[in-house]
């Protein structure tokens, strides 16, 4: 359990610092994050940390394979996460 910890703190900061770095790079022009990669990370377990940076850095709002996509990414791990934990509560 407490490397799952670890694992979803580390994707998630991965995350958002990637939503922020292309937020930054498609202001000053320079090459960008694809959006593969970042909906990879997100799918990967950064969906708080993708979420908080397009909602911090007002980064990837208006598609729609980002505003519905990262919802359903962070329900659906979630749900994942409560399986993991009630599964490890009735194994002791």
């Amino acid at each position: 359990m407490r490397y799952l910890i670890y694992y979803l703190i580390i994707i998630n900061a991965a995350a958002w610092i990637m939503y922020g770095l292309d937020k930054w790079k498609a202001k000053s022009g320079a090459w960008r994050i694809s959006e593969r990669a970042l909906l990879l990370v997100t799918l990967a377990g950064g969906s708080v940390g993708a979420l908080a940076g397009m909602m911090l850095f007002r980064h990837k709002t208006k598609k729609a394979k980002f505003v519905v996509g990262v919802p359903v990414m962070l329900v659906l791990h979630c749900v994942i996460v409560a399986v993991i934990v009630l599964e490890l509560l009735q194994n002791g």
